[in-house]
């Protein structure tokens, strides 16, 4: 395992994520609404532009990471991938 630990630490040094705060990217317990939506499109938009989006949205569904925007995907757009679910509004 010291080698997937390794990668790890090489996707979070590479992260555009790094430099940010990482409440932007795990919000609040039971946030809804507008304020949820707009931190979720924040973090996002640091995703778009990650040399190592790819990587960590695979490491992200891999994990079933239950929490949080990961390569750009919220956890609902995770869960709606493996369900085929479609995606539910952060109302």
């Amino acid at each position: 395992m010291p080698e997937a630990s390794e990668r790890r630490w090489s996707r979070a040094s590479d992260g555009a994520c790094r430099t940010v705060d990482s409440r932007v990217f795990l919000g609040p317990a039971h946030e809804v609404g507008a304020a949820a939506r707009e931190r979720a499109e924040a973090a996002k938009a640091v995703c778009a532009g990650c040399r190592v989006r790819v990587e960590c949205r695979r490491h992200a569904l891999a994990a079933r990471e239950p929490h949080g925007v990961w390569g750009g995907l919220t956890e609902e757009e995770r869960r709606a991938l493996f369900t085929g679910d479609p995606v539910r509004s952060v109302a």
